[in-house]
């Protein structure tokens, strides 16, 4: 988020599955960053979390029939900086919002790790060249570790401290017994979990 999408005071930040580990934390860091945080998660419930609990200063339900129109609508000054977790009919929401020179930190698909999720047959990569020329957009994929050390400094540094004192919430979905993670997997693929989903694992000391 610090790195490739570098957020600004009075900025728009937005981040899909905005509910999610990831998409938590982004908007919370754009927060403390000084940007506004619009977080888009999947109805009413999560986006009753991000904007109550999380404290973003809107949540886009992409479930909703006006999904882009609601999603214009909290992003009147368009948006600086949008963090990709999903991809999908969501990227084609945000495209024509993006201001120029926009950063565009991609760090998940979700939306089409099936290949066939969201997807009609009709090509728009020329429409998305065409904006990421005419915008001068920043666009770039990462894994995690390519910010290793960033990572054993920075992070554990400013995100423990917002943990412990409160600026920084989290939310886990603890799913019990090691025989459960393949579908908790797909679920959280599908969406059906919220927040951090981790699979307790019981270790038997007899």
């Amino acid at each position: 988020m610090r790195a490739i999408g570098k957020p600004q005071p009075g900025e728009t930040v937005v981040v899909a599955a905005a509910s999610g580990p990831v998409g938590s934390l982004v908007g919370q860091l754009a927060k403390l960053a000084g940007a506004r945080a619009v977080g888009i998660a999947g109805g009413p419930e999560k986006c009753a979390f991000v904007k109550n609990e999380l404290r973003f200063d809107a949540a886009i339900d992409h479930r909703a029939a006006d999904f882009p129109a609601q999603l214009a609508a909290a992003c009147p000054n368009g948006i600086d900086v949008y963090f990709e977790n999903v991809g999908g009919a969501i990227w084609q929401a945000v495209l024509p919002l993006l201001n120029k020179y926009a950063r565009v930190p991609v760090s998940g698909l979700i939306a089409q790790y099936n290949g066939t999720s969201g997807s009609d047959g009709t090509d728009r990569l020329p429409g998305t060249m065409r904006e990421i020329l005419s915008k001068s957009l920043t666009l770039r994929g990462f894994i995690n570790y390519d910010f290793a050390a960033q990572y054993y400094a920075d992070f554990l540094r400013d995100v423990g401290a917002g943990i412990a004192d409160g600026s920084i919430r989290y939310r886990e979905d603890i799913v019990d017994g090691l025989e459960n993670a393949p579908e908790a997997f797909i679920g959280m693929l599908d969406g059906r979990n919220f927040g951090k989903l981790i699979v307790r694992v019981a270790v038997d000391t007899a």
